[in-house]
């Protein structure tokens, strides 16, 4: 069951969208709300995974609201206008519906976020536990599921990093911070040796005092993270 929350100014298009739900038998509408703060101080007080949310509001608008989140559950955008379309999955919305919106379109959008939903719970029922060997990252709107003993090295892109997989030519590039990989990663087969680059352990094929070699890839260490090299080797530099 996932518990929603829909957002509109209109009236009218805001009871459209809980009779829409209310025809699902996966949601569970939380409240109807006719702006975002008003939504902002329900998601305070509980959990929600799926907001239905309109654009173009009085105020804080719709991609604004996304934006000030820290904790953000799974968005589905219905709006009026098209051109906010890019932005909109740039922020990693679940779907993007232009207004009026056909049932059946409307089902399709929500059987995307239930698909998301469970990929998310599986997540982080393998973070929780230190057995697993794999975990997810979002790719194309997807939970892709990333193998530990598939990673080569990883290398940050600003707001994104790319994994470099044995398994591919192409890396998977995904939107979060170094920090957070790092902290997710497990310690004892991931190491960091430069603020833009964790590598693989077992990865490793030779080391230099400034540079560990994958293959023929070489990764510079960072001056601030050259005592990590005995991390690999087991014997101090």
């Amino acid at each position: 069951m996932l518990k929603c929350i829909a957002i509109d100014d209109e009236p009218l298009a805001l009871e459209l969208l809980e009779d829409n739900i209310s025809k699902l038998p996966f949601l569970q509408l939380v409240a109807a709300c006719e702006n975002p703060l008003e939504a902002m101080r329900i998601m305070e007080e509980q959990p929600v995974d799926l907001v239905f949310l309109d654009i173009q509001m009085p105020g804080l608008t719709g991609l604004q609201f996304i934006r000030s989140l820290a904790s953000k559950p799974l968005f589905i955008l219905i709006t009026a206008y098209e051109k906010y379309a890019l932005e909109g999955f740039d922020l990693d919305v679940v779907d993007y519906l232009v207004k009026p919106v056909s049932l059946d379109r409307f089902i399709k959008a929500c059987n995307k976020a239930r698909e998301l939903h469970d990929l998310r719970k599986q997540k982080q029922g393998a973070v929780g536990n230190n057995s697993a060997d794999y975990f997810f990252v979002n790719v194309d709107y997807s939970l892709l599921k990333i193998l530990y003993t598939d990673i080569l090295w990883i290398e940050s892109l600003k707001d994104y990093v790319r994994i470099n997989l044995k398994s591919s030519s192409k890396p998977v590039v995904t939107r979060m911070s170094m920090k957070q990989l790092e902290e997710d990663l497990p310690a004892d087969r991931f190491i960091r040796v430069h603020k833009s680059f964790i590598v693989s352990k077992d990865q490793v094929t030779a080391i230099r005092k400034n540079s560990i070699f994958i293959g023929p890839m070489e990764i510079p260490v960072g001056e601030n993270y050259r005592d990590t090299i005995s991390l690999i080797t087991g014997k101090q530099s």
